[in-house]
């Protein structure tokens, strides 16, 4: 297929899913006179997603001048907007064929992904790690298995994932509440073991340095033969029975969102340590920290799904860096609305280009199947959504889609020569 521009993927996603655009209505509430604003729309998201400003997407069409593209940049995209549309993005991947044989839906990554604020901000902050001398956010976003982003927020740069990674998962913007959570090691800690476990989730993070990882037991005096040495941590099940109402109070504010989980998480450790209510959660997730550990040692499958979310995640986290332009990656914005509005374009964009490969990758499974090539299931499993050699995210950004027959393009003919190979 020849080369597509990022603003035809994101026109055509909207007449395949018109909710999507239903989404993007007027901060004022009234009714829209724009004619073309879903051009508009895709211009500016355009603008925002790739970190090009409005000056490479206006043309001398009514709905791509200056002036029209900022009232809708200002008047139409915020947040929940972007959460509306998303959740008809989810629900389109949800009904591809070919996701659905990635996937139930059911098992989410969480990660994040760095950008350097050029500006003075309160939620920038230090961290030579990412940002060099810089000052930087992190955007935190979570994928399920049928590779389609359910939700994103921008955290300050230094603190650790974990603070944020509760509030991540109650805030998606649609499709089916996953059971099983991946993360990164950076996001672990036995508190957030605990915490998850109780709120129904599967928590499974990827565990660095696991040969000297520190099994737990409730009995000092059992014997585990070989695994003796490595079970040197004592559960104290009587700490956990003392504070257990405390935690199901706790547990419930946070499934009912009377409170944020980020704000309990901070409450049970104080300067590094936790309270003797942040020590009861902790014992009671070294309970499942442990059962964890054990099965990655033995479970290659359960292993093998770890990594395979954390690869799929960093696949996305590819993609939206090779869209994002601008010197060292860095945000135009320097308030928080603004790099919410930012990286909410960014996420939006990124699962239209998702759901656009997956469509079109499933129609290419279907022609093969109907000219008798033996597709293997297994072949169908590793096909990811993100390849980018096809899409035009530089210089010219096109916003007139072609004639499409029955709603789609045409397939390439795999027999005629590519640009390239001519």
């Amino acid at each position: 297929m020849p080369q597509v521009d990022v603003g035809e993927q994101i026109l055509e996603v909207m007449t395949w899913e018109p909710d999507f655009f239903k989404a993007f209505t007027a901060a004022s509430g009234g009714q829209t006179r724009l004619d073309d604003l879903h051009v508009t729309i895709a211009a500016a998201l355009t603008a925002q997603a790739l970190n090009v400003g409005f000056t490479p997407v206006i043309s001398g069409a009514q709905a791509l001048t200056r002036s029209r593209i900022s009232h809708v940049d200002q008047n139409y995209l915020r947040a929940e907007s972007y959460a509306a549309a998303n959740a008809s993005l989810i629900t389109g991947q949800a009904e591809v064929a070919l996701a659905q044989a990635w996937g139930g839906g059911l098992v989410a990554a969480v990660d994040g992904i760095r950008f350097v604020v050029p500006v003075r901000s309160v939620d920038a902050r230090p961290n030579p790690k990412y940002f060099g001398r810089g000052r930087g956010v992190t955007w935190l976003n979570m994928i399920n298995d049928q590779s389609v982003g359910l939700a994103g927020r921008v955290v300050s740069g230094t603190p650790k994932d974990t603070l944020h990674l509760v509030d991540l998962i109650y805030s998606q913007d649609g499709g089916r509440r996953p059971d099983v959570i991946i993360t990164d090691t950076g996001s672990y800690s036995d508190i957030i073991f605990g915490l998850l476990q109780l709120l129904g989730f599967d928590y499974r993070p990827q565990l660095a340095d696991l040969p000297d990882a520190k099994l737990w037991r409730t009995d000092p005096d059992a014997d585990y033969g070989p695994l003796n040495t490595a079970a040197r941590g004592r559960i104290d099940l009587t700490r956990i029975d003392r504070h257990w109402p405390e935690i199901l109070r706790v547990v419930a504010s946070i499934h009912t969102g009377a409170v944020s989980a980020y704000d309990v998480i901070r409450m049970l450790q104080r300067d590094g340590h936790p309270t003797p209510l942040g020590d009861a959660f902790a014992h009671y997730g070294r309970i499942f920290k442990t059962l964890h550990v054990l099965r990655v040692v033995q479970d290659e499958p359960y292993r093998r799904e770890i990594k395979g979310m954390r690869n799929l995640q960093e696949g996305r986290h590819d993609l939206g860096r090779h869209l994002f332009h601008g010197r060292k990656g860095e945000l135009r914005h320097g308030y928080r609305e603004g790099m919410e509005d930012q990286l909410g374009a960014l996420g939006l964009v990124l699962n239209c280009i998702t759901l656009w490969n997956t469509v079109y990758l499933d129609r290419v499974l279907d022609a093969l199947r109907a000219t008798g090539y033996p597709v293997l299931d297994a072949d169908a499993a590793r096909l990811s959504p993100y390849m980018r050699k096809h899409i035009n995210v530089h210089g010219h950004y096109s916003f007139l889609l072609p004639e499409l027959l029955d709603g789609r393009r045409p397939l390439r003919d795999p027999d005629a020569a590519t640009a390239e190979e001519d």
